[in-house]
């Protein structure tokens, strides 16, 4: 599965494509083991969609080598969903009790015995035991070994294009192993590629913005232009700073002191430290203290080049930067995956659980869920799930491709947001202000229309949907208790009458026309290197910026951890905690006016003048009340201290 990262830069999407993982199911109950013979179990979700039988091209051959994980399901896979939605739900009386990460490794987690036998059965069916965690065991070996170990036969199955290996039929467990197994990866190769390297390369190419531009939303009118929607237009603000983000958000005071957030992309940027440290003395945020912002890195980097290592750079520094901007003492740890590949960020996540290195997680990257499969998604659900006992919140970005159908021709959500045990985030288009004012927020939906060649008219205005907020009803995941009459049936019941995941469940910034200014070193056209800023968005921006926001929350409660905070979240739905965001706030239609350098960073090639029409998200809606663009709204004054009392 591949899987894009959800960010944005000046209404261009920067999505790359990346593989991922699968989707979860129902609150992340893992499936359950059904016996296909007396004595093996099934591993649902092993042989994947696509392993047909008029896409088989025969046997794989048995001297071709195998790389799999076996995912350990603990000794009480039940009691730990049942304890991560109690812990998770502010009605419940084991609300906030949270455990340590050995603790909760110690009740919910593989015994030492289960690994033992684990071990054992694949060893014994010729397999190479090459590592062992908390969560799985790898091995490697050949095909007839992996066949030998797992029950089944691997076949060479045609994929669009290209010929990938997948197991024939349902991979399964001995029987004796009384469910330990969760499931296995890797036994289909889709969509790997050979090639890695080892060293991360510099900088990626320079990015900049042209003007003019607005200081504050409706700062500069684009009086020279055509007119949009009846009237003259602002042109787009340069990119919002975080003394404007936290008052339009409700910041107060709150500076998010003594608590942790984690953040997890893949790689590492090498100028980090200096861009977040120059971009905060450059835009009035505070000064970083010694250690308060830390990397904790692999040894080694896989697949730079097929990952675009140096484009997650910039993902990076929008992330510590947005966090830092809104939360200005919040304690960061950026945890990089050596790849963008799924049991790699996968090991990201479990780094951060097991050694609880945070209460709050911002994670800016996804896939679409027609790429989901069930053997991963019960894997990162458990490891959410024990985030959850142990008061670990993970927030995702919802992504940047609206319903998606503009970009996969089908209607569908993105996973992991798709999961029931992460809080998803949208996006809006922002409106802020002189003086900070917050004005109005649209869900993020964008129409673009040229400059006509005279000069006097919009051409084809409103113009092609160009990026949106990503959100709609899951497919593959049923409807978690938390969304039951807040979510309209109309939306939840979309493609199954028992009721689906709804996304997003929150919401902020992204719109790229009223974006975050960051600042980064990048590559120049001599060579050179260079701090430099531009304007960015995509639901990668917003994600950060909640879980900045749940920072405040957080020292707002005394620093007692918010942990899964979709329940409270739902509890809040309606009141005045949360901006309602529409698609037409102001009834007549909104528009900023773009000028943008042809090739994104000078004007050697010329100009191109356009307008951006806000709140048209291809077939999602802002609407009154709960919607599938902004989930239940925006922080709004007043949800910071909401968490002061509980």
């Amino acid at each position: 599965m591949r899987s894009n990262r959800a960010r944005t830069r000046a209404g261009v999407s920067m999505a790359a494509t990346l593989p991922m993982i699968a989707g979860a199911l129902a609150l992340g109950i893992p499936a359950a083991h059904a016996s296909d013979s007396p004595a093996r179990d099934t591993l649902a979700g092993t042989r994947p969609a696509w392993a047909t039988a008029k896409a088989d091209k025969g046997a794989t051959a048995d001297s071709s080598r195998v790389s799999a994980r076996v995912y350990l399901a603990g000794k009480d896979a039940a009691g730990l969903t049942a304890y991560a939605k109690a812990v998770s739900d502010p009605s419940s009386a084991s609300y906030g009790k949270y455990l340590s990460a050995g603790q909760a490794q110690s009740r919910f987690g593989a015994t030492k015995a289960q690994v033992a036998a684990v071990k054992s059965w694949l060893t014994s069916a010729g397999l190479k035991v090459t590592g062992v965690t908390q969560h799985y065991v790898s091995v490697t070996g050949d095909v007839a070994a992996a066949e030998k170990a797992f029950g089944t036969q691997l076949h060479n199955y045609a994929k669009g294009t290209k010929t990938y290996r997948a197991p024939s039929r349902t991979a399964s467990a001995p029987e004796s192993l009384n469910g330990a197994v969760l499931t296995v990866t890797g036994l289909d190769t889709a969509p790997h590629k050979a090639g890695h390297a080892d060293q991360l390369p510099g900088p990626g190419a320079v990015f900049k913005n042209s003007g003019p531009f607005s200081s504050y939303y409706g700062s500069n009118i684009a009086s020279t232009l055509p007119d949009a929607y009846g009237t003259k237009i602002p042109y787009a603000v340069k990119g919002y700073t975080g003394k404007q983000l936290r008052a339009a958000y409700g910041a107060g005071s709150y500076t998010g002191k003594k608590v942790r957030v984690a953040i997890t992309d893949a790689y590492a940027s090498p100028t980090i430290a200096y861009d977040a440290a120059t971009y905060a003395a450059k835009h009035g945020d505070a000064a970083y203290n010694t250690g308060q912002l830390k990397q904790v890195l692999p040894k080694k980097y896989t697949k730079t080049e097929e990952c675009d290592a140096s484009g997650w750079y910039g993902e990076e520094t929008l992330d510590v930067e947005a966090v830092h901007a809104v939360a200005p003492a919040a304690q960061i740890t950026y945890v990089g995956a050596s790849s963008c590949y799924d049991d790699d960020l996968l090991d990201s996540l479990s780094k951060i659980v097991d050694n609880h290195l945070a209460d709050i997680v911002s994670n800016s990257w996804g896939d679409i869920e027609a790429n989901q499969t069930p053997d991963l998604a019960a894997a990162y659900d458990q490891v959410f799930q024990f985030g959850a006992v142990e008061g670990i919140g993970f927030y995702f970005s919802s992504g940047d491709n609206g319903d998606e159908v503009a970009n996969t021709g089908t209607k569908q959500v993105d996973t992991p947001a798709n999961s029931a045990w992460v809080t998803a985030v949208g996006g809006t288009s922002l409106a802020v202000g002189k003086g900070d004012k917050y004005l109005w927020e649209t869900g993020w939906g964008t129409e673009k229309a040229v400059l006509s060649a005279d000069g006097t008219s919009w051409t084809n205005f409103p113009g092609a949907f160009t990026s949106g907020a990503g959100g709609g009803t899951s497919r593959t995941v049923a409807e978690p208790f938390y969304q039951k009459g807040v979510v309209p049936d109309a939306l939840a019941k979309a493609n199954d009458a028992a009721g689906n995941r709804v996304v997003p469940d929150i919401s902020a910034i992204a719109d790229p026309n009223t974006g975050f200014k960051v600042g980064q070193t990048q590559t120049f056209p001599d060579g050179s290197e260079q701090y430099s800023e531009y304007r960015i968005g995509g639901t990668s921006l917003a994600a950060p910026v909640i879980a900045a926001v749940q920072a405040l929350a957080t020292e707002a409660r005394g620093g007692k951890a918010i942990g899964f905070a979709n329940p409270s979240i739902y509890a809040k739905y309606g009141s005045k905690v949360y901006h309602d965001v529409t698609d037409n706030p102001t009834g007549s239609g909104l528009a900023v006016a773009r000028v943008d350098f042809v090739n994104g960073y000078d004007a050697t090639d010329g100009l191109t003048t356009s307008v951006r029409s806000l709140g048209k998200d291809s077939s999602l809606s802002a609407v009154k009340g709960y919607d599938d663009v902004t989930g239940v709204g925006t922080p709004a004054n007043g949800y910071v201290e909401s968490y002061k009392r509980r």
